[in-house]
């Protein structure tokens, strides 16, 4: 329970992290102002040709919070989830599903899951948060594609990850 005697609420952040970009950073710190615990669920896919294994992505993303959830007293845990996002949100108890925009283009997809989810849980909100200005046009996909070919993505991934980053795509 809240301190006030109400219904502790329990957020959820998914999604693959592979890297973990600012972008992340900055929409973890903001959706932890909103709830009593964020949970990061780090996504198993396979699928996307990931750059570091789900054991990596868990433990980077652990690192680059660590900062966060001493600043705000917020809790922050990690998780490694498969299978439907919705049924990982009902075990942990999330009341609302956090899910970053960026651009117009994130957001007819991220509207058709809103909208299923909503169907298959409707208990369970999916609240939206705008990337910051600086942070809009930052994607794991294009932060990958620019350090293999040895471009500098300091601006866009914390430290740790930067490191771990050049470290697999053989840059040091």
């Amino acid at each position: 329970m809240a301190e006030n005697g109400s219904k502790q609420r329990i957020g959820l952040y998914p999604g693959t992290f592979d890297p973990v970009t600012n972008g992340h950073i900055d929409i973890i710190a903001r959706s932890a102002r909103l709830m009593h615990k964020l949970v990061i669920g780090v996504a198993i896919n396979t699928g996307k040709g990931p750059l570091f294994s789900l054991e990596e992505r868990v433990e980077l993303v652990q690192a680059e919070i660590q900062e966060i959830a001493s600043r705000n007293g917020t809790v922050i845990e990690v998780l490694p989830f498969q299978g439907l996002l919705i049924d990982f949100a009902r075990k942990l108890g999330a009341c609302m599903i956090v899910r970053g925009l960026r651009a117009v283009s994130d957001f007819d997809y991220e509207f058709q899951m809103a909208g299923m989810n909503y169907r298959m849980a409707p208990d369970i909100e999916t609240v939206f948060l705008m990337a910051s200005e600086r942070h809009q046009f930052i994607a794991s996909r294009l932060v990958k594609e620019v350090a293999a070919l040895g471009g500098d993505i300091s601006s866009f991934v914390p430290s740790l990850t930067l490191d771990r980053t050049l470290k697999r795509i053989g840059r040091t």
